[in-house]
Order: C-alpha cells, then structure tokens, then sequence
C-alpha cells in the first residue's frame, strides 16, 4: 500500500517494544518492525526505500551495531538511528564506527525527543537523496556531452565505449549491483586515453589485425592515461577505482595490488565486457565469444561470466533497415554509418539522439547508403514503421 508517509523500519527482538514503538509512530510514518537483525536484513533485500531504519543495540545473535553496518551495505542511503537502554560507551562507539548511524538514543526516550530525531533524520534522508541525485545527474550529462563531442572526432573509439557501456549496464542489473551509474561512467570515461592512439591503429585491432609490441602498449596503458584525465574531477573517487582495474586479471597476473574478489565488481565487468565486445568486433558470434572468454575463466570473475551468459540468452531487438528520415531516438545503430568515400561516420552502438539525427540529415547525399540499420526496442520499431 502506497501511503505517500515515509517508510521506517523498526528491528526490536521484544514485540511488545515494537507494538508500542508502532502505535505511537504510524501517523506520522509507514513503519515495518523486523524482531531479529536477521529479518530486519531480509526486508531490507527486498525493500531499500526505508527512509529510516532504528534498531535496538542488546539482541541476541546480531546486535544493533553489526545489524546496522549489513543495513548500511544493503541500503546506503537509509538513514540508521540506534535505540538501546544500555549506557554502555563501548557498545556506543562499535555502533557509530561499524553502522554509521545518524543518532543514539537512549532508553526510555520520550515521544517528543524520538519524533524530534526522526524527522532530522528524515531531513537527512532527503539531502542524501538529493545529493545524489544531483549528482548522478550532472556528471552522467557532462560526460556524455563530453562523450558526444568526442565521438565526432574518434567514433571507432567512442563506438566501442557505448558497446561497453550498455552492456556492462545490463550485465550489472543482472548481478544486482548497487550505483550503476558509476560503471556507465567508468565505461565512457575508460575510453578517453583511447584518443592518444592513432585512429588507424585502433581500427586495426577492431579488425582483429596483427599489432606491434609498441601499438599493444598504447592499449594496455589506455586505462591509465583515463584515469590521469579525471583525476581531478571532484567526488568520482569510485568511477576512477573502476577506471583504474578495468583491465585487471581476475587470477592475480598484473602489477596492480588488488585481485580476485577485491577488485570493484565494476571493473570486473567491465574487465569481461571490453574483452567479449573486442571479440564480437572481429565477427565472433555472441556464443563464440563467450566461450573464449570462458577458456580463460581465471582472468575473470566466473560469477561475471554467468550473468553475461544470462545477458546474451535474452537477445538483441528486432533489426531494420531504415531511411534516415524514419529513424527514432532510443535506436541503436546495428552496422558501421559510411560515407560514400569510406570514411566512418558513426560506428555500431551509438544511440540515436538529436545530435546524431541532424548530423545525418545534414550529410544525406553523401552517405554510402540510403537506410540505416538499427537495433530497435519493439514499441519504437512500430511508430517507426508506421
């Protein structure tokens, strides 16, 4: 039930604390009571819209300051307040140090001073929410601005990175990762050291050509010199982690001294991503593909593996050929865009936007061909077709 009030979740092992806790806050709040920090995590798996989550600290099993550190990897951005009759200092510190939490209060604690604490706490759950917001939102439009703007003068490097990005972006929904837009990012920005490598010699390696020993360098040291381009943008400390093991080996073979388990999950999927869009490129089918990737399974996290065989199960949207005048936002070019002298317009993968429509109207003649093949979601496809 939708109540518009928001949502709080109450985690007390005595039900008759919760029963009062929830008759004297239900007008103000939809409240949830859990009697165990093991079904209050359980909740929280399946529900991370709590605006605010209080817990008992004295519970037997899982204690208020371990319960609310697991709350807080679950659910980053609820707000954890700790409710305890203990005077105990120790307990205090474990549970500031381990949960992070907004406010402790102590037991019996008036209703005047819990609603006061609550709606501080509500107030914080709504500068989080917005910051984040704000956030996301300002960097995902500067970067993909910055992406635009860049794929005008490299669309074979840029062409790849949105490949990436859309993938790794299913690939992470699939594994249940929080904060994917941060990998959508890492995956744009990853790319941006790509622009010191000749524009032959990265059309080379897509073509699966022989490479240099200097020319393979370029590409190993692509993730390093993306890093250094954003090292100096505030707040995308966690972009620049991804950035950063994006070519990592899983199976510790690799200067860089996280391995295994301890590398961001974003950078091992973006680690497989690059390495199975590499082979698609040079015409490998999505099973064939796969199963190189998977005849080196100790560079990769297998679990990574799997959910990118879930991804490839579920297939592409239906395939058109369309004149440019048909064409919609939110299709994806299935083949490379020429012009008639050869020359690589738009490479496959980038998004139909406003910027690329007014770019191809504005060529017309000149294109190598009079339809564009596009990947396009079912309910485009038929406004286009109609």
């Amino acid at each position: 039930m939708i109540t518009g009030k928001p949502k709080l979740l109450l985690v007390d092992d005595e039900p008759q604390i919760l029963d009062a806790l929830q008759r004297s806050l239900r007008a103000s709040f939809e409240v949830r009571t859990a009697t165990s920090g093991t079904a209050g995590l359980e909740l929280l798996a399946v529900d991370k819209d709590f605006a605010v989550v209080m817990s008992d600290m004295r519970m037997p099993l899982m204690n208020g300051a371990a319960f609310l550190s697991r709350a807080r990897t679950l659910a980053p951005d609820t707000v954890r307040m700790l409710l305890t009759g203990q005077a105990d200092v120790d307990d205090a510190v474990a549970a500031i140090n381990e949960g992070n939490i907004f406010r402790f209060l102590r037991k019996p604690c008036s209703a005047e001073t819990m609603r006061a604490a609550l709606s501080a706490a509500i107030e914080q759950r709504r500068l989080i929410t917005a910051e984040r917001e704000l956030l996301e939102q300002t960097l995902r439009g500067s970067v993909q601005a910055l992406s635009d703007t860049l794929a005008l003068a490299n669309p074979a490097v840029f062409g790849v990175a949105t490949r990436v990005k859309r993938l790794a972006a299913q690939l992470a929904v699939k594994m249940g990762m929080s904060q994917v837009w941060q990998l959508e990012i890492a995956a744009m920005v990853c790319q941006l050291g790509a622009v010191t490598i000749p524009a032959g010699v990265f059309e080379r390696r897509a073509r699966n050509d022989s490479l240099t020993a200097t020319e393979r360098e370029m590409f190993d040291r692509v993730p390093v010199v993306s890093e250094g381009l954003i090292a100096h943008i505030p707040r995308l400390d966690e972009v620049r982690e991804i950035v950063r093991y994006s070519r990592a080996s899983f199976d510790a073979t690799g200067p860089l001294p996280l391995t295994g388990a301890r590398i961001p999950l974003g950078a091992r999927i973006l680690c497989a991503a690059f390495d199975f869009e590499e082979r698609q490129a040079a015409g490998d089918s999505a099973k064939t593909a796969l199963d190189a990737l998977r005849s080196r399974s100790a560079s990769y996290d297998r679990a990574v593996l799997e959910g990118l065989a879930a991804v490839c199960a579920l297939g592409d949207d239906p395939t058109l050929d369309l004149p440019v005048a048909a064409l919609r936002q939110g299709m994806i070019v299935a083949c490379d865009i020429r012009t008639k002298g050869g020359t690589l317009l738009v490479s496959r993968g980038h998004e139909v936007t406003p910027g690329l429509l007014a770019r191809l109207e504005n060529i017309g003649p000149d294109l190598a061909s009079k339809t564009v093949r596009v990947n396009a979601p079912r309910r485009i496809a038929v406004a286009a077709i109609a």
